[in-house]
């Protein structure tokens, strides 16, 4: 990736980048709009397979590794890698690894195959990126695919519930009630529960959030998405311009406060699907947001989007206000059912489970 100065502005649609102390830092690209999952999984695919090839390589070498070197090399294919702390101690291993194989004949094949992957010892963490018009609508397809695939692989929405980059679209995230374009009069169907989808597979970690209302509960799930063996889904409440927030005439200053409020009327419940709570027996769905303490009109009534449809058209305002409440308090009655649930409830995760995937991938947990 081309470095910027420090004083250049980045050109539009640069993605942020940083480095720590020892260099290192996330790699991005972009794909298209409509093929952003596929495309996150083909990196993961990519890794998997330098990974194996990696691991078949130090396998047939670990002889040749001098003093110590069946056992480094069992150290490096048997090592958890899921925290920080593991992470460290795989990198510092296999600093040790390339130090050894500098000593090896360059002309062995298997040796120079092991130096062109051996960073790829060191797990690899994808995640796909987008919002809500790629997610819901435009491309779903591809994200059901990615979620159905049991790979390790995580996928962060940033559900705006509009298409915000192509001009505030109507999607299937937007919600009842909201004006937005192709749905000049209030839209009259309910906003798809992705979550929901998700979670009937049994074996995708599964996320609400919303930093406005509980950033320990955001941090907590992030977290945890990173750590699970499987594919996992976090869906991140993303307050946009096109909400018609305003506070003091200063546009989106009141976000984080419209944020809070969505969690407040139930609106937008805070949830967490771990399946590793399944595999031990335990209710895998948690409701991590309280019951609905305010009417579904505090968060409603102090965003543009659904007080435009109160003037143009009161009695359609009414009307949809009305399914709207409806449709949240029938949502939160499924999540509470849900979460008082006994673990049978659930679906296994099968074939697709995390111990499942770990072999699959060639991984050791």
């Amino acid at each position: 990736m081309r470095r910027l100065r420090r004083d250049a502005v980045p050109p539009a649609g640069f993605p942020p980048w940083t480095t720590d102390k020892e260099g290192r830092g996330p790699a991005w690209s972009n794909s298209l709009f409509e093929d952003n999952a596929e495309f996150g999984l083909g990196y993961r695919l990519a890794a998997d397979q330098h990974h194996s090839l990696a691991q078949r390589r130090l396998a047939e070498l670990s002889g040749a590794l001098g003093p110590g070197g069946p056992e480094l090399a069992e150290a490096i294919l048997t090592a958890p890698q899921r925290h920080e702390a593991e992470y460290a101690a795989q990198r510092e291993r296999v600093t040790e690894l390339k130090r050894r194989l500098e000593q090896l004949d360059p002309a062995n094949p298997a040796v120079a195959d092991l130096k062109s992957v051996v960073d790829n010892l060191v797990r690899r963490s994808v995640w796909i990126v987008g919002g809500d018009g790629w997610a819901y609508d435009i491309g779903s397809g591809g994200l059901d695919h990615v979620l159905s695939s049991g790979r390790d692989v995580n996928v962060l929405v940033m559900d705006t519930e509009v298409y915000s980059n192509t001009g505030g679209q109507s999607s299937k995230s937007t919600p009842i009630g909201a004006v937005a374009k192709f749905a000049a009069a209030g839209k009259s169907v309910p906003k798809k529960d992705l979550a929901l989808q998700a979670i009937s597979y049994g074996n995708v970690y599964v996320a609400r959030v919303a930093m406005g209302a509980d950033p320990q509960q955001t941090l907590r799930a992030l977290r945890e998405a990173e750590a699970y063996h499987g594919t996992s889904l976090v869906l991140a409440y993303s307050h946009c311009i096109a909400h018609g927030i305003e506070k003091d005439g200063m546009p989106l200053r009141n976000g984080m406060d419209q944020q809070y409020r969505a969690v407040a009327t139930g609106y937008w419940p805070l949830v967490r699907y771990d399946p590793v709570l399944r595999e031990a027996g335990r209710n895998p769905f948690l409701l991590d947001s309280h019951r609905p303490r305010m009417p579904l009109d505090a968060y409603t009534g102090r965003e543009l989007r659904y007080r435009i449809l109160a003037r143009t058209d009161p009695e359609a305002a009414e009307r949809l206000q009305r399914l709207a409440q409806q449709q949240v308090s029938q949502r939160w009655a499924t999540y509470e059912e849900m979460a008082a649930r006994s673990p049978e409830w659930f679906p296994e995760s099968g074939d697709g489970g995390p111990a499942a995937i770990a072999g699959k991938e060639g991984n050791s947990r």
